[in-house]
């Protein structure tokens, strides 16, 4: 069995990028490919994914490639695994299960997967940000939000939330997600990179927000706690995309775990290759 694995994140409804994912999907034949959110154009977030030539990314691009690709593959079409980003409106949420239903991946956030012996979790919630988008956004461990951002409970959602999100915060929601169970053969397939790490680097070097210098680092607290106790075999990240650029890393182990992020700015695709019995010696890639 093909022990291999990609991990791709922030691709903002890129063709271009999709596209190389596509070939490399094709010709390596991978056992599963993960998408770590913010999969959609950005003017999602005005029209529900429209955008020319695909006015309905999901359906009218991303579905029918992948369909197009596993009739291509067969039997060696890999297991999808996808979670949106902060970009990502929800109301694109219906689109996804359909496709999930049709059996083209496995559309993971809040949940968990068994793959190979080990479980695959997915979570797509950041901490509070600057936009004003808040379907994919929680408070963080307590209800403080870094100067500039906009509260979770302000802004807009474009799906009325089933949960009271002015309590609802990500380390409960990872509590409860993980439970109590044994995380030594588990991936967490995450949006948001763990704060004060390589990882969560923004582009934020002397800015001032209300005479208050800014944090340049924008990471979630309650995932870099969450690793540091559970201690995962392995966490995917996205969400920043200039951090390697600034800190030159894109992993980082942390304890005995290995977490990787796969967002980045260059114009090409930038894709993480790793093996889930050795995720250290992941390799990461710009097509």
């Amino acid at each position: 069995m093909n022990d291999l694995c990609f991990f791709v994140s922030d691709l903002h409804g890129k063709v271009s990028k999709y596209e190389k994912l596509l070939l490399q999907i094709a010709a390596v034949s991978p056992r599963a490919v993960f998408f770590g959110g913010d999969l959609l154009p950005g003017t999602a977030i005005f029209g529900a994914g429209k955008t020319d030539p695909y006015p309905d990314f999901v359906n009218d691009y991303l579905g029918k490639q992948m369909a197009l690709l596993r009739e291509k593959m067969g039997a060696s079409f890999p297991l999808v695994f996808i979670i949106p980003g902060n970009d990502d409106p929800r109301m694109e949420e219906a689109s996804f299960l359909k496709h999930e239903k049709a059996g083209l991946w496995h559309y993971i956030h809040n949940k968990a997967f068994n793959l190979d012996g080990f479980t695959v979790y997915g979570y797509a919630n950041v901490p509070p940000t600057p936009f004003m988008l808040k379907d994919w956004e929680r408070y963080d461990v307590s209800r403080f939000v870094d100067p500039g951002c906009v509260h979770p409970t302000e802004g807009f959602r474009t799906v009325k939330p089933e949960e009271d999100v002015e309590f609802a915060t990500i380390r409960e929601d990872l509590n409860k997600l993980a439970g109590d169970k044994n995380l030594d053969r588990s991936v967490f397939l995450f949006h948001s990179p763990p704060y004060q790490t390589y990882l969560d680097r923004a582009a934020l070097d002397g800015v001032m927000i209300d005479h208050v210098p800014a944090d340049v680092h924008v990471g979630s607290i309650a995932i870099k706690e969450f690793i540091e106790q559970r201690q995962p075999l392995l966490t995917l990240h996205g969400h920043i995309h200039e951090s390697a650029s600034i800190t030159g890393y894109w992993k980082q182990q942390m304890g005995n775990t290995w977490a990787l992020s796969a967002a980045g700015n260059a114009p090409g695709l930038s894709l993480v290759r790793f093996n889930l019995r050795d995720p250290g010696n992941a390799e990461r890639c710009i097509l």
